[in-house]
């Protein structure tokens, strides 16, 4: 892999440049910077000409048209998308482009990652246009969606507690755009402190909110208390299998932790995970053995099997493991 050579930027900390290449595979967080770009450009000077490309239907000198200066002489913001599929002409006036931007011209590239118009990429990476690249991959990891979360929270000068933010995550893990409205909301509806009482009036019917208020009460022990939500959430059209899913993070969280000793910043780092994570696997194995801890894995595995076609009743299997997990694996 070449070395790179220009700064190369979370989304968060976008600036201006005569080229910013905005890379990587999570689009919400590639169109909010380039927002956000835009944003800043235009309240440093309003008169602001934007203007956009595809580059994969690009026409012959659109770009050095586009860069052009005006007769009044405004700086010129260029978005260019689906640079990832971009033509063999964009390509070739892209790279004779770099060679002398245009003045007060900023130039944003969009790529979503890909082969296509890797030497495009290899040229600005070296260092010429007087590029920075600003990186946005996908927020794959729990513990990356709650810091944005928490990010979001905290831009806003707005008080959200850890069981919340952990309950917003679990609600919206699978959409990050989701997540960000739902955050927005809670910011501009809430008048003291986000709480988890608050997310859950808001999005307590969400299946993997659903599925964690399960795993959670099965887990402190609490049988018939689980197997009510459980059914409540079934009967709500909830699916067996990402209440399973909501079981497996949350075991296996606590099985890397088991007999485990540390602060939980150190563990976090260690294990890759977030620290409120950690303190509430922590809190979560207060009377579990390492044998109560197999089983449930082993019963985990048998339980995603039955629910993903292998078994006849899914809902059986789903109750079983319920009472398996509140009673800590033993008996």
């Amino acid at each position: 892999m070449k070395s790179v050579a220009i700064p190369q930027l979370p989304w968060h900390q976008v600036r201006p440049a005569p080229i910013v290449l905005v890379s990587g595979t999570e689009v919400f967080l590639a169109e909010r910077a380039v927002r956000q770009l835009r944003d800043f450009l235009k309240l440093e000077d309003p008169s602001l000409e934007i203007s956009d490309i595809q580059a994969d239907s690009y026409a012959p000198g659109e770009l050095l048209t586009m860069a052009s200066p005006s007769l009044f002489g405004e700086p010129r913001l260029i978005r260019v998308s689906s640079v990832e599929k971009c033509s063999d002409t964009f390509l070739t006036e892209a790279l004779a482009y770099l060679e002398n931007p245009a003045e007060d011209t900023y130039v944003v590239l969009r790529h979503g990652g890909g082969v296509r118009g890797k030497k495009l990429l290899d040229t600005i990476r070296s260092g010429a246009g007087g590029a920075v690249e600003v990186v946005c991959a996908e927020l794959k990891k729990d513990s990356d969606r709650h810091d944005f979360a928490s990010a979001e929270f905290k831009a806003a000068g707005k008080r959200v507690t850890p069981s919340a933010l952990r309950s917003l995550v679990a609600a919206f893990s699978g959409d990050l755009a989701e997540l960000s409205a739902a955050c927005q909301q809670l910011i501009a509806d809430s008048a003291s402190e986000v709480t988890e009482t608050t997310v859950d009036r808001y999005y307590g019917g969400r299946v993997e909110a659903n599925a964690f208020k399960v795993a959670d009460s099965a887990i402190a022990g609490r049988h018939g208390e689980a197997l009510v939500i459980l059914r409540h959430a079934l009967s709500s059209g909830a699916d067996p299998v990402p209440v399973v899913a909501a079981f497996a993070m949350k075991i296996r969280t606590m099985a890397k932790l088991y007999g485990v000793r540390g602060g939980s910043g150190q563990l976090a780092s260690q294990f890759g995970l977030a620290p409120w994570q950690v303190e509430r696997a922590q809190r979560d194995l207060s009377g579990w053995s390492d044998e109560g801890l197999a089983r449930c894995m082993v019963m985990l595995a048998e339980t995603d099997a039955a629910v993903k076609g292998a078994g006849r009743d899914p809902v059986f299997a789903l109750e079983r493991l319920v009472g398996v997990i509140a009673r800590r694996g033993e008996g």
